[in-house]
């Protein structure tokens, strides 16, 4: 079954890209490589407990299990030494990539409380768009049950165009809610 966004994509965002861009070799059109999703937790140096939590979260959301993330240096003033288990991470490409990003756009970005839109300048200058959450309690597939600890993360939308306006365009067709320009406020 192929994810409603990858449908969307092929039929009608590629035809607006081409017109948009002014291009007609489809392959030099901006495209969605991969996400990247991240959760530091900070709070595993005294309780592993609550990295299993996370990893946990990380698992329901993304639909495949993260890889732990460990320390590259010993910091003395965080108590943290080279190695230790700090955090957990997944990478999405294909079909799940995209059903992933369906659920952010459509359902767990709009349960965001006080949400006015994404911040349109949040990209890195190759292309890549980056935001964070603050809890991840606003994907329903968790049980607030279970993980009753506010926990954030951060999403790296990775693109193919090394332009920040190509990338912007793209995902403004995937229906990325950007905020619109001049409007100042706290991101999601």
């Amino acid at each position: 079954m192929v994810p409603r966004l990858k449908e969307k994509y092929e039929n009608e965002i590629v035809p607006a890209l081409i017109e948009k861009l002014g291009r007609s070799n489809r392959l030099s059109l901006p495209k969605l490589e991969k996400i990247v999703i991240n959760m530091g937790v900070g709070s595993a140096i005294q309780e592993k407990k609550h990295l299993e939590l996370a990893a946990s979260a990380l698992a329901e959301i993304a639909g495949q299990r993260p890889v732990i993330t460990r320390a590259r240096k010993s910091i003395a003033g965080f108590r943290l030494r080279e190695g230790m288990a700090i955090g957990c991470k997944v990478t999405l490409r294909g079909n799940r990539m995209y059903e992933f990003l369906d659920r952010l756009i459509s359902i767990a970005l709009p349960r965001v409380r006080d949400f006015r839109g994404l911040n349109p300048d949040a990209f890195d200058g190759r292309g890549n768009y980056s935001l964070g959450i603050s809890d991840q309690h606003v994907f329903p597939e968790l049980n607030p049950d279970k993980y009753t600890r506010p926990q954030g993360m951060h999403i790296t939308i990775v693109t193919t165009t090394p332009s920040n306006d190509e990338a912007r365009e793209l995902l403004r067709h995937l229906g990325m809610p950007f905020r619109q320009a001049g409007v100042k406020t706290g991101a999601a």
